[in-house]
Parts: structure tokens; C-alpha cells; sequence
């Protein structure tokens, strides 16, 4: 594997982090009463970044899985908020509607997502069930050439400002992953209400979105059959995004610790001249890097669907990681650290949500070892290791 950036990939990272410098950064802090970042999404859309996962015959850009990873992380230096609302649009809800949708769905609101217009939740959450899918109890019964969705969802990214919901449904009560499906939502549907009920402590709002006998076409229910599998392959680009946006935060928090190793004094000298704090910088770094061969392999794996099982390593060591380097540091910057005018307590706070969100890293240790101990040939070892 090449660990260097192509010509094109170097462009677009240097226009995010343009972005990032002069929009992003100075305004952080704006949005962590829940305000939506609308000016920074404005921003990220005259570079093409909320078209990344638009096919280019809907005037987006269709890049890869790596490339989005490339600029949710750079994102992520600056912004959790932003990184999160950005991927809402270039992960998981756009690659299904783009792979599964009718025609008319796509032409009709793909455009408008490219140029940040549009805004997509996906709704999958629910109050009894979060990575339990098979278990999903909101229900579609399909009639005619309609279908009425019947649930509740909860903990749902910007379903209170969405322009359509992608929504992991029961299809007809088939119970089960057999009856696992999707269907799409258009935002003003009669029979559908979501509040922004939990502010959260990284700054965004979640909602509690309720279907009532909501009617949808029937070219609205997208997936039907095989959905559980279908749904969960799409699924997995955001065991690739998710920690994108915490190796972002950790490099942020670092570059932060470092300037404040600089700048900070005591007992008469700069607090990075002792050895210490040096090695708290150094051990971050590693963390970091290591972070980063990781997820780079796993986004390599597949573009759009990469390996399960490498997205899913990946996605526990970055969530960890992430967590371990932006607490410390808060500790390198003392009391400071605690306050919000310090980046770091932002990036503490929001870095929490990668374990929890995208399948937990509980879960996700599940699936690695399934890999490991159920399917290892006993003659040969572990098929795999090393390659692709």
C-alpha cells in the first residue's frame, strides 16, 4: 500500500483545511448550543465536499470512501458539530438513496444535497432497540401503491431540519432481519413529527422522531428484500467515516497540546521543555499514527463497502484512541483544558460519540471475533492478515 496522497487527493485535503482555517476554527464554538452550522456547511459545498458521495450525473462529485474519510478528518480538527452534520450528507443515507432509490427520488433531491441545499437524516435508532436492527418495531405495511409507516425512532441526527429521512423500517411485519427494510420519508409527510428532544455533550441536537399512519409511494419503500444484509453493507462506510471524524479530533487536540507546550510557562520555562509533557506528545502522535495505517487499510478494502471486519478494527482502535488522546490533552493543559474556550474540551466531548455511534465498539469486538475464533482454518490460520 502507497501511503502518499495523489495530486488530487493533496488538492482536496489543502481546500478543506483552507475552510477549516478561516471559517471553521473561528467560529467553533457557535455551535454548541445546538445552533445548525449552516455557514460552514455553505463553506464545505463551494469546494464540492457535500457532493463527495453524489454520483457526477447528479452533480456531485462521486469520490471514494477514502477521499470522504480524507476531509472528515481534516473536518474534524476543527468542528465536531460540523464534522457530524457533513456526515450526514456524504455517508451512509446518501449511498442508498444513489444505490437504491427510483429515478425520480434521485433526480429530485441528489442535486440539491450536492450544493449543501438539501439535508438527509437517517432514522434508525429506536427506543428499545439501537444495534439490534433484527429487533426494529417500527413498521411498513405496504397498500397499494403506497405504504403507511407506523414507529418510533429516537436519537436522530437533524430529522427536525430534514428534507428527506432514510428510514430502517419492519417491512409488513415480517419479523426478523428477513423483515428488515428501508423506506424514504419526505420531510412535511403528513403522520410524521420529530423533536428535537437531547442536547447532546458534543453540542448537536437529537431527535425523537414519531411516525403516526404516515403515507409514502410505494416507490418510496427501497428496500425490501435481503434488507437486513443490503442495509448493513451500505452501513459499514460509516465504520469508515465515523472514526475519520475522531482521528480528527485527536490531531486537533494535539496540535493544540503542542502550541500550548510552546506558550505555557512554569518555573520559568516553557512546560514542553520538560520531559513529561514531551513524552505525553510523543505517545499521542504514535497513537495517532497508529490510528491512521488502520483506518487508511480499511478504507482501502472496498470502496463503498469495505471489509466488514478491518472497518470494524478500525472503528474501535480510532473511537479508543480518540478518547485516550484528547483526554490527555486536557491534562496537558491543566485547568484550561476544562473550560470551553479551550478547543480541547470540545474535542474531548465530542470524540465520545464514536464508540456509541455506527455500531458500539462492544458490538463491533463481537464481529472481529466471529472472524477470529469462529472462522480461522485451524490448518492455515487466519486468511487475510497482511492483504486485503
Amino acid at each position: 500500500m502507497d501511503f502518499r496522497l495523489t495530486a488530487e487527493q493533496r488538492a482536496l485535503v489543502d481546500a478543506v483545511a483552507q475552510v477549516r482555517r478561516d471559517v471553521l476554527e473561528p467560529n467553533a464554538m457557535k455551535w454548541l448550543d445546538g445552533t445548525w452550522p449552516a455557514e460552514n456547511l455553505k463553506a464545505l459545498a463551494d469546494i464540492g465536499v457535500m457532493g463527495m458521495a453524489v454520483p457526477e450525473e447528479y452533480g456531485g462529485s462521486g469520490m471514494g470512501i477514502f477521499e470522504t474519510a480524507l476531509a472528515l478528518e481534516e473536518i474534524g480538527k476543527a468542528c465536531y458539530v460540523t464534522a457530524m452534520a457533513v456526515l450526514g450528507e456524504v455517508g451512509t443515507q446518501t449511498r442508498i438513496i444513489s444505490t437504491y432509490a427510483p429515478e425520480t427520488v434521485k433526480r429530485a433531491i441528489l442535486p440539491r444535497v450536492a450544493t449543501g441545499e438539501a439535508i438527509l437524516s437517517i432514522c434508525m435508532t429506536e427506543p428499545d432497540a439501537g444495534t439490534d436492527v433484527a429487533n426494529y418495531r417500527t413498521n411498513t405495511r405496504i397498500d397499494g401503491e403506497k405504504v403507511v409507516i407506523n414507529g418510533v425512532k429516537t436519537l436522530i441526527s437533524r430529522a427536525d431540519i430534514a428534507d428527506m429521512m432514510v428510514v430502517f423500517t419492519r417491512v409488513d411485519g415480517v419479523p426478523g432481519g428477513a423483515g428488515i427494510g428501508c423506506v424514504l420519508v419526505e420531510k412535511g409527510a403528513p403522520g410524521v413529527t420529530a423533536t428535537a428532544k437531547y442536547h447532546t455533550m458534543g453540542g448537536e441536537y437529537l431527535c425523537e422522531v414519531v411516525f403516526e399512519n404516515c403515507v409514502q409511494p410505494r416507490e418510496h419503500l427501497v428496500i425490501t428484500d435481503n434488507g437486513i444484509k443490503r442495509l448493513m453493507s451500505a452501513f459499514n462506510t460509516q465504520r469508515i467515516l465515523n472514526p475519520a471524524i475522531c482521528l480528527g479530533l485527536a490531531e486537533g487536540a494535539l496540535e493544540a497540546s503542542v502550541r500550548y507546550l510552546r506558550d505555557r510557562s512554569a518555573f520559568g520555562r516553557p512546560i514542553g521543555e520538560f520531559q513529561g509533557m514531551r513524552w505525553k506528545a510523543a505517545d499521542m502522535f504514535v497513537d495517532i499514527e497508529a490510528a491512521r495505517s488502520l483506518l487508511w487499510r480499511a478504507a482501502h478494502s472496498g470502496d463503498g463497502f469495505p471489509d466488514p471486519t478491518l472497518a470494524a478494527a478500525a472503528k474501535i482502535y480510532c473511537n479508543e484512541m480518540g478518547i485516550r488522546v484528547t483526554s490527555e490533552a486536557i491534562q496537558v493543559h491543566g485547568g484550561y483544558g476544562f473550560t470551553d474556550e479551550f478547543a480541547v474540551s470540545r474535542f474531548f466531548r465530542g470524540v465520545r460519540y464514536g464508540s456509541l455511534g455506527g455500531g458500539t465498539t462492544e458490538t463491533l469486538r463481537n464481529l472481529v471475533s466471529r472472524r477470529i475464533v469462529d472462522d480461522m482454518d485451524l490448518a492455515t490460520g487466519l486468511a487475510g492478515l497482511g492483504t486485503f
